[in-house]
């Protein structure tokens, strides 16, 4: 069965590039200036790891030489049923097409994606996604797939959501990791637990932190709730990837519809698919009609399984550990801040598990010590020895020399989306 479904995978590759010669004038280019004239000369899926990357700053220029979709985009503006965005770095939006085939294909991955967590027909769910711009809007269809009772709340009205929370006593809430601690301690400020509320999960997405063991057991102890995962990519597909009950990574739920790879970040070459095995996520589409990505460069670092799962699922597991855009290198070592954030919360309650990262100058390579910004539990003494053992374990466990600093009960950020791990704001050009 796993040989019949590659040989379909690599007949819909093999289609989806010939599509990508015949209809996107950015892949077509690109191909070809790589020594690709054809699609017999680009081959099959065996033959991948030889095509060139997508990046997405190619997309963002490609789309800025072309406005509004780009040169990589396979239709015409008015073939599209819907267009997302994602927010730039340059301020400028990059806009994501969509036809109704590929909405369709979306909304089946992402059904498949929060179905794993037990979702079911009948069930409430609180969710925090807003319809748009965001292709988070996008897992809104699949709770209509699954038959829940949908209440959408969205960002930025937590007082409203708590009382959804209260009045509604739903079954699940769906917000990012950043947001339910906001939500918990909100609420705790206002006098009601949501432990209260009577929720059987809570399921985190948009930013890394959900697989966190200590965070994760954090939120579970806040909410009396078991804590799920989901990761989706704008570029690729929304709700990507489902945790189950096991809890043991995020199964993969694009089959059929995405290939994925995995690559070294640092050197692009291929990493076998392995249990336990590290590195790039990188994507091609199989099946995509408006905005088809040929290697697609993720920026999410990611620890991979293909043993099934002991739910008897046999698709891939992932657990993020953090992306690019967030790492720090300091005398050779990688350091994520989420990676800084486990640890430190492995030492509630004297500290609330907010963290905050200070590099003492900007860019990626960093000196030891790295500054960390630690916030106490309300309180909690400013403890010297409470910074040294910090210090310690952070050492021990990420292998990088950390400068403690302890700061007071809720002055650190929080957020009803995401949440920024890493700040310049104290760093120097130099």
């Amino acid at each position: 069965m796993r040989d019949e479904g590659a040989a379909q995978n690599d007949a819909r590759y093999r289609a989806q590039v010939a599509f990508l010669f015949e209809r996107s004038a950015f892949y077509a280019g690109k191909l070809g200036n790589a020594g690709f004239a054809s699609p017999a000369a680009v081959g099959g899926l065996a033959e991948i790891s030889q095509l060139p990357f997508t990046h997405k700053d190619e997309l963002r220029a490609s789309q800025a030489e072309d406005p509004p979709l780009g040169t990589y985009a396979a239709i015409a503006l008015e073939q599209a049923a819907r267009i997302y965005s994602t927010s730039g770095t340059s301020g400028v939006p990059s806009y994501v097409p969509l036809t109704r085939n590929d909405l369709a294909a979306w909304r089946e991955i992402a059904q498949r994606s929060y179905s794993r967590s037990g979702l079911a027909p009948g069930q409430r769910l609180v969710s925090t996604y807003n319809v748009g711009p965001f292709v988070a809007g996008a897992a809104l269809d699949a709770f209509e797939a699954i038959g829940v009772t949908h209440v959408p709340i969205g960002m930025g009205n937590t007082a409203r959501l708590v009382d959804a929370l209260r009045l509604l006593r739903p079954h699940a809430l769906i917000c990012t990791p950043s947001y339910a601690v906001h939500i918990a301690e909100w609420a705790s400020d206002c006098g009601f637990a949501v432990a209260d509320a009577g929720l059987s999960r809570v399921i985190v997405a948009g930013e890394p932190g959900g697989g966190e063991e200590s965070f994760r057991r954090n939120l579970e102890q806040r909410y009396g709730a078991r804590v799920y995962e989901v990761m989706g990519i704008g570029d690729i597909a929304a709700s990507l990837f489902g945790e189950c009950s096991e809890q043991a990574g995020m199964h993969f739920s694009g089959e059929g519809s995405i290939h994925l790879e995995l690559v070294d970040p640092q050197s692009g070459e291929p990493v076998e698919m392995t249990d336990g095995a590290r590195g790039e996520l990188v994507y091609t589409h199989l099946e995509r009609e408006a905005a088809p990505l040929l290697r697609f460069r993720s920026r999410d670092h990611a620890l991979v399984w293909t043993s099934p799962c002991a739910c008897g699922r046999k698709s891939l597991r992932v657990r993020c550990v953090g992306r690019t855009d967030d790492m720090l290198i300091v005398r050779a070592v990688n350091v994520f801040p989420s990676a800084i954030r486990e640890v430190v919360t492995r030492f509630r309650p004297r500290v609330t598990g907010a963290i905050q990262v200070r590099p003492a100058r900007r860019g990626t390579k960093q000196e030891p010590p790295l500054p960390v910004l630690v916030e106490l539990e309300e309180g909690a003494p400013n403890d010297p020895e409470l910074s040294q053992q910090l210090a310690r374990e952070i050492r021990a466990r990420l292998l990088f020399t950390p400068q403690v600093r302890l700061v007071a009960a809720r002055s650190l950020p929080r957020s009803d989306y995401k949440l920024a791990l890493l700040d310049y704001s104290e760093a120097s050009d130099g």
